[in-house]
């Protein structure tokens, strides 16, 4: 199987994190010791699109129902979150387009 390779972009690494099918950017890291830790790259995927890959690791307390309590809020809060980025990047209707900018 050949695929036409694609040109790099600006914000690309590359390096090893592009293959065939993708080019990803450097991750950007944002450490809470003892807390946790999250991992952003920005990847552009064969087809052209371009996505957030975000990788979570996130302290649970030991306790077991505490744990899940947690562990619900988190999956709450990303829904949320995956919601808000979805739709920051929907194009302005051209009605409210003049007062957004």
């Amino acid at each position: 199987m050949r695929r036409r390779a694609r040109p790099h972009t600006d914000w690309c690494a590359r390096d090893h994190r592009c293959n065939l099918a993708e080019h990803r950017s450097e991750e950007i890291v944002v450490e809470l010791p003892g807390h946790g830790r999250a991992v952003l790259t920005r990847v552009l995927v064969d087809g052209g699109g371009e996505y957030a890959d975000v990788r979570l690791r996130i302290a649970l307390t030991p306790v077991e129902p505490t744990a899940r309590r947690q562990l619900g809020t988190l999956l709450g809060d990303l829904r949320t979150l995956v919601t808000r980025a979805a739709l920051a990047g929907r194009p302005t209707p051209a009605r409210y387009r003049g007062a957004a900018e």
